[in-house]
């Protein structure tokens, strides 16, 4: 990716996300892995893809185990939440 292809979709995904903390990072060295950061917590990566002439940028979101509540709190918290009716 270029300097100018990381500049552009940093800015749209701070404003799709409605986040200015959101960077994305060019590599230390060339050819390596555009990273993607809210803040300084590196969150994925950032991949730009040609094909038949269209240019696309995919994002890869890595979410670690050891980040996220313990399974138990999160069943409670999901049965803990009123039903919705589906009656119009």
């Amino acid at each position: 990716m270029t300097g100018n292809d990381i500049a552009r979709v940093q800015a749209y995904l701070r404003q799709l996300l409605d986040n200015q903390k959101i960077n994305v990072v060019a590599p230390p060295r060339k050819g390596a892995t555009v990273e993607l950061a809210v803040g300084s917590e590196v969150i994925g990566t950032v991949h730009r893809d040609e094909d038949e002439g269209e240019t696309s940028f995919s994002i890869n979101i890595i979410v670690l185990e050891e980040d996220l509540a313990p399974a138990a709190a999160t069943e409670t918290a999901a049965a803990a939440k009123p039903a919705r009716s589906t009656r119009r």
